[in-house]
């Protein structure tokens, strides 16, 4: 199947086969294990072949309108080799986009909506299930390695960002039950994870829409709030990593837990730009001196704080001046990890009817100035771990050692750390000694 796209592994048995092609964000990632979870505990069998497979299942993604070309694609490319074609996910909650192109497809939902597409297999491909031989394990199917897994603890966003379109995909926050989330991460460590990544849409507004809904949880009260579940997640025994998290003042509570060991020391925030016009015009906080504060804050609190962003240049209306504003909050702010990503319009977003649209070509040169900078505060700040050893955990087999990430960044948008060592194996956490590093990535020997 497409080679960029999260694929089933191959479980093989008597029961019906299902394909299944995950396109879009670790939130898409979540939608398709519990997908998957509730097939293989029908008898379901996953095979990675289309040929193979008695239907095929595209988890798409409706973000930009280049993330849904490659959903077209992925829907084509399963069409022309299998036909027997399910569509899900962030594209589904405009179903004409898809059947207008491919009238044959057998069904088309919305993110979330598990059951139908359950029901959408069913009518396909009937079950054939035994329970005695189709075994699904308590934490369900993970399309993560074993030892680390994403936990989704909400679903929609309240926000109302010009440039995004995910409340009218995924509709407002709805907060699932503290409890909920708790027994799922227990579930998880059980199973052998070493590392729960949360996510969300907003993390931080996690449980707002509840009034912060109290529940009992181990002879204790929890509330379905950020700073209560961070506090119990970092009882379990793994390491607990924050996306997607705002910079509300609350969050101050959650950086002690980080200093104290509780979660780890790094937070990943969406800044998207430091220019007030551009912040406005995105409909986001736009008050940035106190953001920066509030960074400088958090370091002060936990040292060993690793701060990962994302922003987009080109903005509608942006000007140079507003861009130079932006390297100069940047120089200042040093971030240790920032994704870049130039303006790109989408459909239904409310930025499209911005006036002052940037030229491709001033897009493009923004771009690569901005990266440029960053690149250097990268190159610096991760000059400061040579000398320190840093606990590292082992993703994989590399061609001369072994691949793994510091506390400070996460599998597959962050840096990594080439392990020079022996008797190591995916999933173990090896005290490695940092002996250099690039702009990017980390050079140690285990200890």
């Amino acid at each position: 199947m497409k080679k960029d796209a999260k694929q089933t592994t191959e479980i093989t048995g008597d029961g019906p086969k299902v394909g299944i092609v995950s396109l879009g964000c670790p939130k898409a990632l979540v939608d398709t294990e519990r997908i998957l979870t509730q097939l293989r505990s029908e008898g379901y069998q996953l095979t990675p072949q289309y040929e193979d497979a008695n239907v095929v299942i595209v988890n798409t993604c409706g973000f930009l309108d280049s993330a849904k070309e490659e959903s077209l694609e992925a829907i084509g490319e399963a069409m022309d080799a299998n036909g027997k074609v399910i569509v899900t996910g962030c594209m589904g909650a405009e179903p004409e986009q898809i059947t207008k192109k491919f009238p044959k497809v057998l069904a088309v939902t919305g993110p979330q909506q598990y059951e139908a597409v359950v029901g959408a297999v069913h009518n396909v491909a009937p079950p054939a299930h035994d329970p005695f031989v189709d075994l699904v394990p308590d934490y369900g199917i993970k399309l993560t390695p074993r030892h680390y897994a994403y936990l989704k603890i909400s679903e929609g966003c309240n926000n109302r960002c010009t440039f995004c379109i995910i409340p009218s995909l995924r509709g407002d926050l709805v907060s699932r039950p503290v409890i909920q989330v708790l027994a799922e991460a227990e579930r998880l460590v059980n199973g052998g994870v070493k590392e729960i990544l949360v996510i969300s849409q907003d993390t931080s507004a996690y449980g707002v829409d509840t009034k912060y809904q109290p529940y009992p949880w181990r002879n204790r009260t929890v509330r379905t709030k950020f700073i209560d579940l961070c506090r119990e997640l970092g009882e379990m025994d793994a390491w607990v990593r924050l996306h997607y998290v705002y910079p509300y003042p609350h969050v101050d509570e959650v950086v002690e837990l980080m200093n104290e060991g509780k979660v780890l020391p790094y937070i990943d925030i969406p800044f998207q730009h430091a220019s007030p016009a551009v912040l406005k015009n995105m409909r986001r906080p736009a008050h940035q001196e106190k953001t920066l504060d509030r960074v400088k804050a958090w370091r002060a609190a936990c040292p060993d704080l690793t701060i990962r962003s994302t922003f987009i240049v080109g903005f509608p209306g942006e000007t140079e001046e507003d861009f130079e504003m932006l390297l100069d909050w940047m120089e200042e702010a040093e971030l240790d990890r920032v994704g870049c990503f130039k303006y790109e319009a989408v459909a239904g977003a409310k930025a499209n009817d911005l006036p002052g649209a940037v030229p491709e070509e001033v897009k493009e040169e923004r771009f690569h100035r901005f990266m440029s900078l960053q690149q250097e505060i990268s190159r610096e700040r991760l000059a400061k771990k040579v000398g320190r050893t840093l606990p590292v955990i082992i993703d994989n087999m590399g061609t001369e050692g072994y691949v793994g990430r510091t506390q400070g960044d996460a599998p597959e948008i962050d840096g990594v750390v080439y392990v020079t060592g022996e008797g190591l194996k995916q999933g173990d956490i090896a005290n490695v000694k940092i002996t250099s590093s690039d702009e990017y990535d980390l050079f140690g020997n285990t200890v």
